[in-house]
């Protein structure tokens, strides 16, 4: 009966250290706002939970929600800073802080060189971004970059301020998007990402203003027939987490997380230039026409555009904010 006895006093103790292995166990919701499964994003997100619960050996599991799944873009934001979500790659809204808008300043480089350079841990504007996002109640990662933005329309295009006259172009409801365009000579209207193939169609909009090439060729390739590289703003998705969050985790699930954020965005560091022209040759393909301007075309662009649309983001995000952009952006 006393070996019977310590068998069991054994097995209640293996039972109860079972049980609280399973209550520490947590499940972590990762949302990303821009990118269905199978999307370069999507693939993204889904290496991040993987190293996450690998690197736990499972005390963290992820469940992973696409494009759309929880909602718009402003409304996966707003879950994020709620709580509701934990972890994000997204393209943020400046809703909550206005001071977002700074990764969003028109014409602060020429090269990927140099935005990379700002954009990796430690760089200029990476230190920026850390600041900003933990006074909204977010824990910063990084930047997971995707490269220069243009603008893609159907049946003409422009490479002039002239030349953009008449032409009505989707931009997305974020300072300085629009701005920005209406300074290169176009004119703009807000519409939501998911009745933009329609509005195409039906001839609302003449074409997209905010994106990379991939946005362009993956969804609406059948629709828009010119891609101007205007190289108006670079653009990155954010790794983040939401901060109370993040505090709740233990000190080696932090260290995971982070680590596994980071290898995400080395590998996009090194690959996103590749990924983005493989989309040019794509549109190509397709019979499109993609368009470089000239150099001194983009300087003339891009100096009407800072003296008109600079002034009023030093405005909204405060001049502390635009010095190191005037120190560190790209000369002309």
């Amino acid at each position: 009966m006393a070996k019977k006895a310590k068998v069991l006093a054994l097995a209640a103790i293996l039972a109860a250290s079972i049980s609280v292995g399973f209550a520490e166990a947590k499940t972590l919701k990762m949302a990303t706002d821009s990118g269905a499964k199978g999307s370069p994003a999507g693939a993204a997100i889904e290496a991040w939970a993987k190293a996450i619960e690998s690197g736990t050996k499972g005390d963290v599991k992820v469940s992973i929600y696409y494009q759309n799944e929880l909602g718009g873009q402003q409304e996966v934001f707003d879950l994020l800073v709620a709580g509701d979500v934990d972890l994000m790659l997204n393209w943020p809204l400046t809703s909550y802080d206005k001071r977002i808008g700074v990764l969003y300043t028109p014409y602060m480089f020429t090269t990927w060189e140099e935005a990379l350079e700002a954009y990796k841990p430690g760089g200029w504007l990476n230190k920026i971004l850390d600041n900003v996002y933990s006074q909204i109640g977010l824990k910063f990662f990084g930047a997971w970059p995707e490269g220069f933005n243009g603008v893609a329309t159907k049946g003409r295009f422009a490479t002039t301020v002239d030349g953009a006259k008449g032409i009505k172009v989707r931009v997305p409801p974020v300072f300085p998007f629009s701005e920005t365009l209406q300074a290169l000579g176009y004119q703009t209207a807000t519409v939501d990402w998911g009745e933009l193939f329609s509005a195409i169609q039906t001839g609302v909009v003449d074409g997209d203003a905010a994106n990379v090439i991939y946005w362009d060729y993956e969804y609406f390739r059948d629709v828009l027939d010119h891609y101007v590289q205007t190289k108006q703003q670079f653009l990155t998705g954010m790794l983040t987490m939401n901060l109370e969050e993040w505090e709740a985790l233990t000190p080696e699930q932090q260290k995971v997380v982070q680590d596994a954020a980071l290898s995400v965005m080395q590998k996009q560091f090194k690959e996103a230039r590749a990924l983005d022209e493989s989309f040019v040759e794509k549109w190509k393909a397709k019979g499109n026409k993609y368009i470089e301007p000239k150099p001194e075309e983009i300087q003339t662009l891009a100096q009407k555009v800072r003296t008109e649309v600079w002034p009023r983001l030093e405005k909204d995000i405060g001049s502390e904010l635009m010095k190191p952009v005037r120190e560190n952006s790209a000369k002309f």
